[in-house]
């Protein structure tokens, strides 16, 4: 067809010398070594937006794109350094942070609720959270998880979690071509997840709600799943009468591309955002399927100077022009690399007292009187 379509989609696409279509064009002429040894190789951020626009449905950003990576890998051209660290740190510690796995509680420190930990005393439970790395670890987002942990148990849910025997679930390494590596992972996840009873998994990382939802099955590791603003979205009939705080601001909120663009959920985090009280929900001009990526999916988090130094952008930089943009108070995001990412991009546009980056699951607390940010 050669449209070209997936190309000029490309949020990084002008700053690629091998862009989409150019790499299927030297796949077919058999030159895909010139693609290889290119910086491009490794510029895709996984956001599915040519996936998503191809008009022959070419699968790009979950075939093409690790496919290339696996054949870069396989003749001994590594990744940037500092993926290669995130890399070995999750063969070797189940996690990004290269943290020992005995610290993946320590987030729910002298925390008043009930923490069910399934590794110590296995029973049955309705909700299987697996935490994530992030939430885990990362002092910003072990906020998101301690008020997560309050939202379920008010909403009366009998929930555990896997403690230190939590392994990431491997999205990232996948779309780098690490083929090798997320089989161990699904795998190890595989027999870790049969070891409990549990009616479904619920998930605060839309990468690896991906993962669990869409390739797990094809290595016969099939388990129910929800994002958690799917999992929170249905039970708003509960939540309702605990959003009793008024949040008086404008909130824009920004797809995350999993969850979103890729699994096409556009409306369930809006509907928490709205059911929040005093919340004026503001649309960015680039929203839901045309979202702009942030930049932090397929390996991207960890990519920023490596994409910059070779003629990119931070698409982080330019989101929260986007959010700004709309007068909005609030950013609101359902993915813990979007914490971290938008703060830091504020801060870059000297906006800290203009805009403030939160999490669903913190301003639902905070409505609810349970939260860490202003809430409790």
């Amino acid at each position: 067809m050669q449209c070209g379509l997936c190309t000029s989609s490309c949020p990084l696409g002008d700053a690629m010398e091998y862009p989409p279509r150019r790499i299927i064009a030297e796949a077919w002429n058999n030159s895909l070594e010139r693609v290889i040894h290119s910086p491009s190789v490794w510029m895709c951020v996984g956001c599915y937006t040519c996936s998503l626009r191809c008009p022959r449905e070419i699968d790009l950003t979950d075939t093409v794109w690790p496919a290339v990576r696996d054949y870069a890998l396989q003749e001994g051209i590594q990744p940037p350094p500092e993926l290669r660290t995130a890399f070995q740190n999750l063969y070797l510690y189940g996690n990004v942070f290269g943290y020992s796995p005995r610290k993946r509680l320590d987030w729910a420190r002298n925390l008043e609720v009930t923490v069910r930990d399934l590794s110590k005393s296995p029973e049955p439970v309705e909700v299987l959270w697996l935490v994530g790395c992030y939430p885990s670890y990362h002092p910003r987002n072990q906020v998101v998880a301690r008020d997560m942990a309050r939202i379920l148990t008010a909403l009366g849910v009998r929930w555990g979690i896997l403690g230190k025997e939590e392994r990431a679930l491997g999205d990232c390494d996948r779309l780098f071509g690490e083929e090798g590596l997320f089989e161990m992972l699904v795998e190890n996840n595989r027999r870790l997840f049969e070891r409990f009873k549990f009616e479904k998994i619920v998930l605060l990382d839309p990468h690896a709600y991906r993962a669990l939802e869409k390739f797990y099955p094809r290595f016969g590791a099939s388990f129910p799943a929800e994002h958690y603003t799917t999992f929170l979205a249905s039970r708003l009939d509960q939540i309702r009468p605990w959003l009793k705080k008024p949040i008086n601001a404008r909130v824009t909120y920004h797809d995350n591309c999993c969850v979103g663009r890729r699994c096409l959920c556009f409306d369930p985090p809006r509907q928490l955002l709205q059911a929040i009280p005093g919340v004026e929900l503001v649309e960015m001009k680039r929203n839901r399927e045309h979202a702009l990526c942030c930049g932090g999916g397929g390996g991207g988090m960890w990519l920023d100077a490596f994409i910059t130094e070779h003629g990119g952008r931070r698409l982080s930089d330019v989101r929260i022009q986007h959010a700004l943009e709309t007068g909005a108070d609030i950013l609101a995001v359902s993915c813990p690399f979007e914490l971290s990412r938008f703060e830091d991009a504020v801060k870059v546009a000297r906006a800290e007292d203009r805009l403030k980056v939160r999490d669903i699951i913190e301003l639902l607390a905070d409505s609810m009187g349970l939260g860490e940010g202003g809430g409790r």
